[in-house]
């Protein structure tokens, strides 16, 4: 026999009580000053007072579990703004806002975002956490309006609106609004230069080989 809906309904408040508190837990874990220790569902379970099958339930993987933990962060951080940017007329204002929206969402809880990237380094299963493949096609549709579609260009703006390079310029005396506006610089500049085309690389990668080879006697 199935639930009665009723007994459903009940549940539900209770599933999404549980949901918030582990997410909240996560998040105190990543926050954490100092050296954080293992982030393990072992550890979410015991800091949010539910079972590790509760994470389980609610999740079904570590992964599943990170990758909320990202989605909460990046909600929290004003994500929520990205689709604003691509609904600029301008494709620059569009370029700059996205620039803006990312700086704001890597600046909302640094230190929960670094170990969280460091965990998806670490661990392939966790790899698509990072969402760097999606930051890229959002990228290539801006570019693309601006008539930069080299890969060269792409790969150099997704460098530029990574949270590494947020992390670096994020400096104690820059604020988030500067180190937008240092970025946005900087992309405006990259996008100004010509990119080398493949067969210049290739000349110059041939010239180096050249260089190290020995000459022939006689």
């Amino acid at each position: 026999m199935s639930p009665r809906p009723y007994q459903l309904g009940l549940r539900e408040p209770a599933v999404h009580e549980n949901r918030g508190r582990i997410l909240a837990a996560a998040r105190e874990i990543l926050s954490r000053p100092g050296r954080m220790g293992h982030f393990t569902v072992e550890s979410v379970a015991r800091r949010a007072g539910v079972a590790r099958a509760t994470i389980y339930y609610q999740f079904k993987s570590k992964s599943g579990l990170v990758e909320a933990i990202f989605d909460d962060l990046a909600a929290r951080g004003g994500m929520r703004g990205l689709p604003e940017a691509f609904g600029r007329p301008d494709p620059w204002q569009s370029l700059d806002e996205f620039i803006a929206v990312f700086c704001r969402f890597w600046g909302s809880d640094r230190l929960a975002i670094r170990r969280l990237r460091a965990l998806a380094a670490l661990d392939p299963e966790l790899e698509k956490v990072a969402r760097d493949p999606w930051r890229r096609h959002g990228l290539a549709t801006i570019l693309g309006r601006l008539g930069k579609t080299s890969p060269a260009h792409i790969d150099a703006l997704l460098t530029l609106t990574s949270f590494e390079t947020y992390d670096l310029l994020a400096t104690e005396d820059r604020s988030r609004e500067q180190v937008a506006a240092l970025i946005q610089s900087l992309a405006r500049a990259v996008l100004q230069t010509s990119p080398p085309s493949a067969s210049a690389s290739s000349s110059r990668r041939s010239r180096a080989g050249a260089r190290g080879r020995p000459a022939r006697s006689g």
